[in-house]
């Protein structure tokens, strides 16, 4: 047999003709897998509701700040991408500046990017996610007396907290599950008087958050 061809069932068969089929199959494969994704994007989307109720702790100063009771809506499409709005109802906080005068405000999250501020992918077993947030200060009081912090005190750029899985455990997309993630405080603006002293008090990293989700609800499949 010459160099040339080969040999199927007594058969000779040239070789460029082998060539253009093993070609021929590659690329009907890289076409099959580069459709997948498209296809899956295009598939069904639907709305689910869970409760979340949580809590974050603002390192630099040690306070807690509640998160919810709240609802999150999403909006889950075919191929596990969602996006969402989880509102967060105002909260009072409190700790100790300096170690030495206690401090009280009232802590809004105020959603950025529109009505829907959370973003992230639900995996087999998992969720990954950021919510984006600007934090504003009010009622701000220091030893008693107001700080006259005014109505527009706020982060100048969005915080962007993630919430993840932690490891080894679960989430289930209608058991739900635990959420936790560590975030950065920026420099906050138009806080009058106490703009240096807030930037000196709170803005840093390694704040950190937990959120619980549960009974989540299928409300409107499409």
């Amino acid at each position: 047999m010459s160099a040339a061809t080969r040999s199927t069932r007594g058969r000779r068969v040239p070789r460029r003709f082998l060539v253009g089929a093993v070609a021929g199959s590659v690329a009907a494969g890289a076409l099959a897998l580069a459709a997948a994704p498209a296809q899956a994007a295009g598939g069904p989307t639907i709305t689910v509701l869970y409760d979340a109720v949580g809590s974050s702790t603002v390192r630099s100063t040690g306070s807690v700040v509640p998160l919810g009771p709240t609802t999150l809506t999403t909006v889950v499409s075919g191929d596990g991408t969602f996006t969402g709005s989880l509102p967060l109802p105002p909260q009072r906080t409190s700790f100790k500046a300096l170690g030495l005068l206690p401090v009280t405000a009232t802590v809004t999250f105020e959603p950025a990017g529109g009505k829907r501020q959370v973003t992230g992918t639900l995996l087999p077993g998992k969720v990954r996610s950021k919510a984006r947030y600007y934090l504003r200060l009010s009622d701000v009081t220091v030893a008693g007396l107001p700080a006259f912090v005014g109505d527009s005190c706020r982060t100048v750029d969005p915080v962007v907290i993630p919430a993840t899985t932690p490891k080894g455990q679960t989430f289930d997309l209608t058991n739900g599950g635990t959420l936790t993630g560590t975030y950065t405080i920026g420099q906050f603006a138009t806080c009058g008087l106490q703009t240096p002293i807030i930037n000196a008090l709170i803005p840093g990293a390694g704040n950190t958050e937990t959120i619980t989700l549960t009974n989540g609800r299928v409300v409107s499949p499409q």
